[in-house]
């Protein structure tokens, strides 16, 4: 699931575009915006603009630190996929049965809400002669759907062939950072977070999808910002924290498929009850009834 903001239209407007959340499988709305909107919603603080921008900048990297980085990659997947080898992840491709089409890669990137699209194009423009060119068009004809019309086995196997590719792994890494990482952990430090509650927004994004919707991250944040002050607010960090996670359980719990909420009880909130609020390890959590470490 994604937010597009498509610019430098002939008539000069923007359009932005809000794709249904990960496991909501309506189609899109589209809602015109005025020309030169940052295409910020009232969930979405424009933080680039107000002068934000350099103070996050200048504060530590946080989740952004190659090693955490990794550490959140390894407790993503286990989530995802019960493994700590996200790596394995890159040409991996189902249909969940959750309204949304293809999950696929190494954040389950989906045909059914745009980031598979944007994916496979940004892709393509890199490497016009891949295995997945062709199937861009039946991907855009099927975006905002569940639907596998012109896709089927034969995208399948793509998928996987072009997983063998180092550009295609390169492609995936910076769509996954563009769409995902780096929106949450900008957004999570504006919000006075360390590198626990960084991570805990990275998780909700690629889970619920950046959606303004109450099951979409920026409704999940404008629910629990509604009964908690974040800590650049003046709010105790952890209280918030909780807030965000019962409302992140909530919209998990809500939905018709995938209701696990395991990453939420035995893992992120075991950290946050362990007041391990920068995410030190060693950690040590459960998914799905699994225990999985890092020293």
């Amino acid at each position: 699931m994604t937010r597009l903001v498509l610019f430098g239209a002939p008539i000069a407007i923007v359009v932005s575009v809000l794709f249904s959340s990960r496991g909501d499988s309506g189609p899109p709305e589209l809602v015109p915006q005025p020309a030169g909107s940052t295409g910020a919603s009232p969930a979405r603080p424009a933080a680039e603009d107000d002068g934000t921008a350099e103070k996050i900048d200048a504060l530590p990297p946080g989740l952004a630190a190659p090693e955490l980085k990794e550490i959140a990659s390894r407790l993503l997947a286990s989530a995802d996929a019960s493994t700590l080898d996200w790596r394995s992840r890159y040409g991996a491709i189902e249909d969940l049965g959750d309204g949304n089409g293809y999950t696929a890669g190494i954040v389950g990137f989906c045909s059914g809400t745009n980031d598979m699209l944007q994916l496979v194009e940004a892709y393509t423009e890199d490497r016009p002669d891949n295995p997945l060119a062709p199937f861009v068009p039946a991907l855009r004809a099927v975006d905002g759907t569940d639907s596998h019309e012109g896709l089927g086995a034969a995208f399948t196997a793509a998928w996987q062939q072009a997983a063998e590719d180092p550009a295609f792994r390169t492609a995936q890494d910076r769509t996954r950072d563009r769409l995902y990482f780096e929106p949450a952990v900008r957004l999570a430090k504006l919000d006075g977070l360390g590198t626990l509650g960084q991570f805990v927004y990275y998780d909700a994004m690629v889970l619920h999808g950046p959606g303004v919707e109450a099951n979409g991250f920026y409704g999940i944040r404008d629910a629990a910002m509604a009964s908690a002050d974040t800590a650049a607010e003046g709010g105790d960090e952890t209280a918030y924290l909780g807030a965000f996670l019962d409302e992140s359980r909530s919209a998990i719990r809500a939905r018709p498929v995938q209701r696990d909420t395991t990453r939420i009880d035995t893992a992120q909130r075991v950290f946050l009850r362990d007041g391990n609020l920068e995410l030190n390890t060693p950690l040590e959590w459960q998914v799905y009834g699994e225990t999985f470490r890092i020293p």
